[in-house]
């Protein structure tokens, strides 16, 4: 069994800091960022287009791996919580999913998304359309069409 992860691209994001304005892409201080993608992977983008729905996986490598409780949202006035039952990005394996927005495909191996909110320089681990048949992420998280 192959259980290895390949590092495709980064994220490359107006937000720096780990404690930067959104917990969330649903909340305010998203931001629209770019995918840079290794170029041996430009061929694996072809079908993504301007304004399509994707699930974005990355690799959140500023999370602490031996977290297995914490505080969700990191507010100590929250009651402790295993991290399996949290949004955490510390647990034994940081995995992050976004639910965004192609703006634009600037090129096969870059373009822009919107809203995500990762830090500059996040490791891209995976990129998937949206399951055909489901609603737009955006009446998913507000309930309206």
């Amino acid at each position: 069994m192959d259980l290895q992860l390949k590092v495709i691209g980064y994220v490359r994001s107006s937000i720096k800091e780990t404690d930067g304005p959104a917990k969330m892409e649903n909340e305010d201080g998203a931001v629209r960022a770019i995918l840079e993608l290794d170029p041996q992977y430009a061929e694996a983008t072809l079908g993504l287009v301007d304004g399509m729905e994707i699930e974005l996986f990355t690799w959140l490598h500023m999370g602490d791996r031996t977290a297995l409780q914490c505080h969700p949202r990191g507010d100590v006035s929250n009651p402790r919580q295993g991290v399996f039952a949290t949004r955490s990005p510390s647990r034994p394996n940081p995995i992050g999913l976004h639910r965004i927005s192609i703006v634009s495909m600037d090129s096969p191996t870059r373009f822009q998304v919107e809203p995500l909110e990762v830090i500059d320089g996040t490791p891209i681990i995976d990129i998937k359309r949206k399951p055909r048949g489901l609603p737009s992420w955006k009446t998913l998280e507000t309930g309206k069409e």
